[in-house]
């Protein structure tokens, strides 16, 4: 039985067809729409699923911002704006004509992190860093989502009181410091106007400002993981997303987070479902659902 898996992102939308072994056998790509209506995302899914008609029995979407009961809001409206209340699994049903599985891509992301883990670990964060950051708490093996939807939001705690404000309106926010968005905003002279990826080449090649600007992303990041540790007694966290799975970046928060006091300390290892782990994990929540 196929799966037709999407994720919907900040950057990106991507579609895949999952078999039950877990295997991605086609996939399609659009960048997000620029103009973030609901009525361009309703365009831009129709195009994305297309070639895929009739090849599936069952829809699961991982998408960022709050999923609850199948609506999709964004949390942070620079990411994913003008889509307050939108209807996801109700859109996607009538575009495919299946049943269809909702949930936030942190959050699909950490179960498929999870289960690849084979029950090595039963205490679990997944932690995204991308266009935003964003996590997926396991606990007790058991993947948390909340009563609203809000769970694993982590990219939306505190790391500097006086720093920049976020999207979600809040000032300091891990994201708005860490993330892509955030290290290309922070960039000046004649960086100004680079995308993180640009930037993190730059560090790359020794770049000072570029460094600077790359360091300050892992740290605080670092300083995240140890606040999980603190709340969740985490055994490890899993780093995806395009930041987290740039080359380096991983060894840069665990030396920051090596800083850090013994008792926050938790093995730091890179997602094996790498740029994938969205789609493979709503389509095995949507597989072990029964949809």
């Amino acid at each position: 039985m196929m799966t037709l898996a999407i994720d919907i992102g900040g950057t990106k939308l991507a579609a895949a067809l999952v078999d039950n072994r877990q295997q991605i056998t086609e996939r399609h790509t659009l960048p997000t729409p620029a103009s973030q209506t609901p009525d361009a995302l309703n365009s831009a899914l129709a195009e994305l699923i297309a070639p895929f008609q009739g090849r599936a029995s069952r829809v699961a979407v991982a998408a960022t911002g709050i999923i609850r009961d199948g609506v999709l809001s964004a949390l942070n409206p620079d990411n994913l704006g003008g889509l307050a209340r939108y209807p996801l699994t109700e859109t996607l049903s009538r575009l495919t004509g299946l049943p269809c599985l909702a949930v936030n891509d942190a959050q699909a992301a950490a179960w498929a992190e999870f289960r690849a883990l084979s029950g090595a670990y039963s205490e679990m964060v997944f932690l995204t860093v991308s266009t935003g950051v964003g996590g997926g708490i396991i606990c007790q093996g058991k993947l948390l989502t909340g009563a609203g939807g809000l769970a694993g939001h982590i990219g939306h705690t505190l790391a500097d009181p006086h720093g920049p404000r976020c999207g979600c309106g809040r000032t300091g926010c891990v994201e708005v410091i860490a993330s892509g968005r955030g290290i290309a905003a922070a960039a000046t002279d004649e960086l100004q106007g680079m995308s993180a990826k640009e930037i993190f080449a730059l560090h790359l090649q020794g770049h000072p400002q570029a460094g600077v600007l790359v360091r300050r992303s892992a740290q605080a990041i670092a300083r995240l993981i140890a606040d999980l540790k603190a709340v969740t007694d985490c055994q490890c966290v899993v780093l995806g997303g395009s930041v987290g799975l740039a080359d380096g970046y991983l060894s840069l928060v665990e030396s920051f987070l090596l800083q850090a006091p013994a008792v926050y300390h938790t093995p730091l290892m890179t997602a094996q479902y790498q740029h994938d782990a969205g789609l493979s994990g709503a389509a095995l929540l949507a597989q072990e659902s029964g949809l």
